[in-house]
Protein backbone atom coordinates (compact mmCIF):
# COMPACT_ATOMS: atom_id res chain seq x y z
CA UNK A 1 0.00 0.00 0.00
CA UNK A 2 1.35 3.43 -0.92
CA UNK A 3 1.12 6.14 1.67
CA UNK A 4 1.93 9.79 1.09
CA UNK A 5 4.74 10.85 3.38
CA UNK A 6 6.46 14.09 4.20
CA UNK A 7 9.17 13.03 1.75
CA UNK A 8 7.07 13.54 -1.38
CA UNK A 9 8.31 16.11 -3.88
CA UNK A 10 6.37 19.35 -4.20
CA UNK A 11 4.98 18.30 -7.56
CA UNK A 12 4.37 20.46 -10.60
CA UNK A 13 1.64 22.65 -9.10
CA UNK A 14 3.24 24.31 -6.09
CA UNK A 15 3.08 27.81 -7.62
CA UNK A 16 -0.70 27.58 -7.79
CA UNK A 17 -1.29 25.65 -4.55
CA UNK A 18 0.91 27.89 -2.42
CA UNK A 19 -0.01 31.20 -4.02
CA UNK A 20 -2.00 32.32 -0.96
CA UNK A 21 1.18 32.64 1.13
CA UNK A 22 3.09 34.36 -1.68
CA UNK A 23 0.24 36.86 -2.04
CA UNK A 24 0.12 37.44 1.73
CA UNK A 25 3.85 38.17 1.86
CA UNK A 26 4.38 39.92 -1.49
CA UNK A 27 6.82 42.79 -1.81
CA UNK A 28 4.96 46.06 -1.52
CA UNK A 29 2.52 44.71 1.07
CA UNK A 30 5.04 44.68 3.92
CA UNK A 31 4.04 46.77 6.92
CA UNK A 32 6.84 46.92 9.45
CA UNK A 33 8.14 49.25 12.11
CA UNK A 34 11.73 48.40 11.05
CA UNK A 35 13.82 49.40 8.09
CA UNK A 36 13.71 46.95 5.19
CA UNK A 37 16.32 45.30 3.01
CA UNK A 38 16.00 43.46 -0.28
CA UNK A 39 17.80 40.22 -1.06
CA UNK A 40 17.50 39.05 -4.64
CA UNK A 41 19.20 36.42 -6.72
CA UNK A 42 18.73 33.34 -8.85
CA UNK A 43 18.21 29.71 -7.87
CA UNK A 44 20.15 27.18 -9.99
CA UNK A 45 20.25 23.42 -10.37
CA UNK A 46 23.56 21.53 -10.44
CA UNK A 47 24.05 22.16 -14.16
CA UNK A 48 23.68 25.93 -13.77
CA UNK A 49 20.16 25.96 -15.20
CA UNK A 50 17.84 28.44 -13.43
CA UNK A 51 14.93 26.76 -11.63
CA UNK A 52 11.69 28.39 -12.71
CA UNK A 53 9.46 26.44 -10.32
CA UNK A 54 11.13 26.72 -6.93
CA UNK A 55 9.57 28.12 -3.77
CA UNK A 56 11.76 30.02 -1.31
CA UNK A 57 10.62 30.72 2.22
CA UNK A 58 12.27 33.21 4.54
CA UNK A 59 11.75 33.12 8.30
CA UNK A 60 12.69 36.00 10.58
CA UNK A 61 11.49 35.21 14.10
CA UNK A 62 12.96 38.45 15.48
CA UNK A 63 10.87 40.50 13.02
CA UNK A 64 7.51 39.07 14.08
CA UNK A 65 6.85 41.86 16.60
CA UNK A 66 7.70 44.59 14.08
CA UNK A 67 5.34 42.98 11.57
CA UNK A 68 2.44 42.31 13.93
CA UNK A 69 -0.09 43.73 11.47
CA UNK A 70 1.01 41.30 8.72
CA UNK A 71 -1.01 38.16 7.97
CA UNK A 72 2.16 36.07 8.48
CA UNK A 73 4.57 38.13 10.63
CA UNK A 74 8.25 37.34 10.05
CA UNK A 75 7.52 35.01 7.11
CA UNK A 76 7.92 35.35 3.33
CA UNK A 77 7.23 32.90 0.51
CA UNK A 78 8.25 33.70 -3.04
CA UNK A 79 8.15 31.65 -6.20
CA UNK A 80 11.11 31.80 -8.54
CA UNK A 81 10.48 33.50 -11.86
CA UNK A 82 10.93 32.18 -15.39
CA UNK A 83 14.70 32.76 -15.21
CA UNK A 84 15.00 31.42 -11.65
CA UNK A 85 15.00 34.90 -10.15
CA UNK A 86 13.65 35.64 -6.69
CA UNK A 87 13.38 38.70 -4.47
CA UNK A 88 12.83 38.88 -0.72
CA UNK A 89 11.86 42.10 1.05
CA UNK A 90 12.80 41.66 4.71
CA UNK A 91 12.50 43.66 7.89
CA UNK A 92 15.82 44.62 9.38
CA UNK A 93 15.29 45.58 12.97
CA UNK A 94 17.42 48.43 14.26
CA UNK A 95 19.60 46.21 16.44
CA UNK A 96 19.98 42.79 14.80
CA UNK A 97 22.24 40.44 16.71
CA UNK A 98 25.76 40.37 15.29
CA UNK A 99 26.45 37.15 13.43
CA UNK A 100 22.79 36.21 13.20
CA UNK A 101 21.37 35.38 9.78
CA UNK A 102 19.33 38.03 8.01
CA UNK A 103 16.84 35.19 7.50
CA UNK A 104 16.46 31.45 7.80
CA UNK A 105 15.68 29.95 4.39
CA UNK A 106 13.72 26.90 3.24
CA UNK A 107 13.87 25.81 -0.41
CA UNK A 108 11.29 23.66 -2.16
CA UNK A 109 11.99 22.65 -5.76
CA UNK A 110 11.32 19.99 -8.35
CA UNK A 111 13.29 16.84 -7.79
CA UNK A 112 13.83 17.48 -4.10
CA UNK A 113 12.54 14.65 -1.99
CA UNK A 114 12.84 16.86 1.10
CA UNK A 115 12.96 20.61 1.33
CA UNK A 116 16.33 22.13 2.14
CA UNK A 117 17.19 24.45 5.02
CA UNK A 118 19.73 27.23 4.80
CA UNK A 119 20.34 30.75 6.07
CA UNK A 120 21.47 33.99 4.50
CA UNK A 121 23.84 36.45 6.13
CA UNK A 122 24.73 40.01 5.11
CA UNK A 123 28.33 40.69 4.12
CA UNK A 124 28.44 43.96 6.07
CA UNK A 125 27.55 42.27 9.39
CA UNK A 126 30.54 42.88 11.65
CA UNK A 127 29.83 39.71 13.63
CA UNK A 128 30.18 37.14 10.84
CA UNK A 129 33.49 35.81 12.20
CA UNK A 130 31.76 35.09 15.54
CA UNK A 131 28.56 33.61 14.11
CA UNK A 132 27.73 30.33 15.86
CA UNK A 133 25.90 29.14 12.74
CA UNK A 134 28.64 30.04 10.26
CA UNK A 135 31.26 28.37 12.47
CA UNK A 136 29.45 25.07 11.85
CA UNK A 137 30.04 25.42 8.10
CA UNK A 138 33.45 24.55 6.61
CA UNK A 139 35.36 27.80 6.00
CA UNK A 140 35.54 27.22 2.24
CA UNK A 141 31.72 26.98 2.02
CA UNK A 142 30.70 29.94 4.21
CA UNK A 143 30.64 32.35 1.27
CA UNK A 144 27.67 30.40 -0.15
CA UNK A 145 25.57 31.81 2.70
CA UNK A 146 26.58 35.46 2.41
CA UNK A 147 24.58 38.03 0.44
CA UNK A 148 26.76 40.69 -1.21
CA UNK A 149 25.76 44.33 -0.88
CA UNK A 150 25.05 45.99 -4.24
CA UNK A 151 23.50 49.25 -2.99
CA UNK A 152 22.28 50.62 0.35
CA UNK A 153 19.72 48.11 1.66
CA UNK A 154 20.08 45.90 -1.43
CA UNK A 155 21.88 42.54 -1.49
CA UNK A 156 22.51 39.78 -4.03
CA UNK A 157 22.55 36.07 -3.11
CA UNK A 158 22.29 33.10 -5.46
CA UNK A 159 21.16 29.65 -4.37
CA UNK A 160 22.84 26.63 -5.98
CA UNK A 161 21.16 23.28 -5.35
CA UNK A 162 24.21 21.19 -6.37
CA UNK A 163 27.68 21.48 -7.93
CA UNK A 164 30.92 22.85 -6.56
CA UNK A 165 29.00 26.12 -5.97
CA UNK A 166 26.31 24.38 -3.88
CA UNK A 167 24.80 26.53 -1.17
CA UNK A 168 25.42 25.14 2.32
CA UNK A 169 22.29 23.41 3.57
CA UNK A 170 21.60 22.27 7.13
CA UNK A 171 20.18 19.16 8.70
CA UNK A 172 18.05 19.63 11.80
CA UNK A 173 17.84 16.71 14.16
Amino acid sequence: MNHITTSQTIGPFSHEAWQWAADATAAGTLQTSCATITISGTIYDGDGVPLNDAQIEAWQPAAAGAEASQALPGFRRVASGEQGEFCLQLSQCATPAEGAPASYITVFARGLVKHQFSAVFLEDDGGLARSAILQQVPAERRATLIARKSAPGVYHWDIWMQSDKETAFFDYV
